[in-house]
């Protein structure tokens, strides 16, 4: 009989190991210039549950590539570059306008407005950088390229801030609301989940398993954060809390209730696991972290 699946022993292993490759990728604070490295690495390295790099050595171990590796770690960095630039921007003034992100200043406010416009711009530079430097096949190099881009851009992430802004103070429909979440915050933690299968060497129709995964995880993850905003406090989030129903934008609490949103998570989280059934054991590190993206809060 097997050792049965530690999740909380992989979750500290592998946060771990994403700190470390953080700060073996990221440029130190002596680089110059120096005032913005040091940026970098607040604005990187400044905490936050790291679900996307977890994500991605999740769906890379369930191949059996033992040279993945030093991918794994180039597309963990990478894409959480990605999602820290986007927090970078997304607190300037000119968008969210938040003093707070993961329980201290700002980068705005820790440092000033300009060097946080050109701290996202290097962040998502450096993630391409990363990958196309990244050890391994130079296919797999371009697939992860490929895939970071169209997750980030306008059809992307970039594209659902955008539908956010210009959503402020208007009705959005059920499905307007979806198509938002996919692009906003689902884009970006299905192509974690997409890097580690890359990795992995995973044929058509895992893959295919995988997106369904996480495309249901992307819509929970983003209904569970509407739902924090709604009902918890700015110490607990390490955001101001609040924000979504002061700023007039639309979210899953304010068109459909509470009880619908935390109904549809927890469908969403059992029709993303139920998904992943084909791969059996290896799958349980996803299966688990489907659980944790609900459950945040609790």
């Amino acid at each position: 009989m097997g050792t049965a699946f530690q999740f909380q022993e992989w979750i500290t292993y592998h946060s771990e190991r994403t700190e470390l490759a953080l700060d073996r990728l990221l440029d130190s604070a002596q680089t110059t210039p120096h005032r913005l490295h040091e940026a970098m690495r607040y604005a990187a390295q400044g905490g936050g549950k790291r679900i996307r790099p977890l994500l991605v050595y999740a769906a890379g171990q369930l191949g059996n590539n033992a040279e993945s590796s030093e991918s794994l770690d180039a597309a963990a960095v990478a894409i959480e570059c990605i999602h820290a630039y986007s927090l970078v921007h997304d607190d300037l003034p000119c968008m969210d306008d938040d003093d707070l992100r993961r329980g201290r200043p700002t980068v705005h406010k820790a440092f000033d407005e300009a060097t946080a416009l050109l701290v996202g711009d290097a962040l998502q530079t450096r993630a391409f950088e990363i990958l196309a430097n990244a050890n391994g096949d130079a296919q797999v190099r371009l697939n992860m390229i490929s895939a970071l881009a169209a997750a980030s851009g306008s059809r992307g992430m970039a594209g659902g801030q955008a539908i956010d802004l210009e959503s402020v103070g208007k009705k959005l429909d059920l499905d307007g609301l979806k198509q938002m979440h996919a692009m906003k915050t689902g884009a970006l933690l299905s192509c974690a989940v997409e890097l580690g299968g890359i990795t992995a060497h995973l044929n058509p129709a895992q893959m295919a398993h995988l997106k369904s995964y996480s495309k249901s995880l992307g819509l929970a993850f983003q209904i569970v954060d509407d739902v924090l905003d709604a009902t918890a406090d700015s110490q607990t989030l390490g955001k101001t809390a609040g924000k979504d129903a002061a700023a007039n934008k639309p979210t899953y609490v304010t068109l459909m209730g509470l009880d619908y949103a935390q109904k549809q998570a927890k469908e969403l989280q059992e029709t993303a696991i139920a998904s992943l059934d084909s791969f059996g054991a290896s799958a349980q590190a996803l299966k688990d972290l489907a659980l944790l993206v609900v459950n945040r809060g609790k």
